[in-house]
């Protein structure tokens, strides 16, 4: 199996370069290829490589136990295993599965004080209270927040080079059209995309098999993870309020409103009693939380309802993958992604902008005469951002771009499987350029 390319390696390189490193502390969802793209770097980077899997080798979990000077953390951690060699300058030590070790967070101050060994911390967050790992190690450790592999790494994978996909972006930032054979390629790998989602073993698997072969075993296998994980990590009554609400999500997307709505999940559910869940299923870096917007306007920050959100699945594949079998043929074998009122285009746009570093917004107003999927924002400009499952009307983007009552909209976007266009109150892209949705809006006014 070959190792794909993955954004984190740069991110890597740049880290172990910098003079001010910082302990790393890698976060994100299971089997996005946190650990295989640690033990890479550590492979090319640094002479000598110390790693430890709390989960795998819980042995290791007293190593903390007489304190946290860095001598002592480094000979019990010898005692253990003495062919571990500790060269100054020389060495990354690697503490994986963080999650079942908390108190490991605590020694990246003695770590970053001592500055002998670099230090890499990774895991899911599933459970934990990052509150405290932050208050235990503030200001000195640094975070990376990593996703399961977006559009362009899955280009990557399949063999395109960079100067191809700065010629996608050359016709964005012109508006012109793409070619007609560039856009039905890069349409067909886009939807090849949204089934397969972007963890890298099904990516890899898809690859050498050129085909869709095997996949949905695997996907299937990673929502059970999921489920065990929530069993594993969540504690007393929350453990079947988050299976409740993980298992629902699909079924609220299909909803033309797609709210997710508490008093829907189980018989007497109340919002109080599931308050916390859906930001545990965030934090475990397995769902995307996008949030009402009290109004349309600046800033985005503390303007939105906190009882009035949508979850998304952080990997599209998976959400597929979660649906019944006759809808898994269907897409598989048609790529007939609008019978399904929208929710899977929403799911991968909403994937897509969390992994270009955006937080998820959307409108509608009381009379539900207004409705926007997303909003992001330039330097001084709201920009809302339409979905189309089909080219329907775009009543909503109309409306708020027309209307004297949105003062911070100047213009808006449409998603859409039609060509790149201008019509002088909303650019058209296709789904595909949204990776690139950031960079664009940083170029142009």
């Amino acid at each position: 199996m070959s190792r794909l390319r993955r954004k984190i390696d740069k991110y890597l390189i740049d880290w172990k370069n910098s003079k001010d490193k910082l302990p790393l502390i890698v976060k994100g969802a299971r089997q996005i290829g946190k650990t295989d793209s640690i033990e890479n770097f550590a492979k090319n980077n640094y002479k000598y490589f110390v790693e430890i899997n709390f989960a795998l080798q819980p042995e290791y979990k007293t190593i903390f136990d007489n304190g946290f000077n860095v001598d002592k953390i480094i000979s019990n951690i010898s005692m253990i295993n003495p062919n571990f060699i500790f060269e100054p300058k020389e060495t990354l030590i690697f503490f994986d599965e963080l999650q079942d070790c908390i108190n490991c967070a605590t020694s990246l101050k003695a770590f970053n004080i001592d500055k002998r060994f670099d230090v890499i911390c990774s895991g899911s967050m599933m459970g934990i209270d990052y509150k405290e790992i932050e208050s235990n190690s503030v200001g000195n450790k640094q975070d990376y927040i990593m996703y399961s592999m977006d559009f362009e790494e899955f280009l990557w994978a399949k063999g395109y080079k960079d100067n191809q996909i700065e010629e996608l972006y050359t016709y964005m930032k012109e508006c012109k059209p793409l070619p007609n054979t560039i856009f039905e390629v890069m349409m067909m790998n886009f939807k090849d995309y949204m089934i397969l989602g972007g963890m890298p073993a099904i990516v890899n698997k898809y690859i050498e098999n050129k085909n869709f072969s095997g996949v949905l075993n695997m996907q299937k296998q990673i929502l059970l993870d999921y489920e065990e994980d929530i069993a594993k990590y969540a504690f007393g009554l929350d453990k079947a309020r988050i299976l409740n609400a993980y298992r629902k999500i699909a079924v609220f997307l299909g909803n033309e409103n797609k709210k997710f709505q508490i008093s829907k999940i189980a018989d007497g559910a109340r919002n109080r009693e599931y308050r916390g869940v859906s930001d545990w299923l965030s934090d475990a870096g397995i769902v995307n939380i996008s949030y009402c917007l009290e109004e349309c306007s600046l800033p985005l920050k503390g303007n939105y309802n906190p009882e009035n959100y949508r979850l998304y699945f952080a990997d599209t594949g998976l959400l597929i993958a979660s649906l019944d079998e006759e809808a898994q043929d269907d897409l598989r074998k048609n790529k007939n992604f609008n019978t399904y009122k929208g929710a899977i285009y929403e799911n991968i746009i909403a994937d897509m902008l969390v992994k270009e570093g955006y937080n998820l917004y959307f409108y509608k107003n009381e009379k539900g005469t207004i409705e926007m999927d997303f909003f992001i924002r330039n330097k001084d400009s709201l920009i809302p951002l339409e979905v189309k499952a089909n080219d329907n009307s775009t009543i909503s983007l109309n409306n708020l771009i027309d209307s004297n009552n949105y003062k911070d909209i100047k213009y808006g976007i449409k998603l859409c499987n039609k060509n790149i266009g201008f019509n002088n109150k909303f650019y058209t892209f296709p789904y595909f350029l949204t990776f690139l949705l950031k960079r664009y809006l940083k170029d142009t006014k």
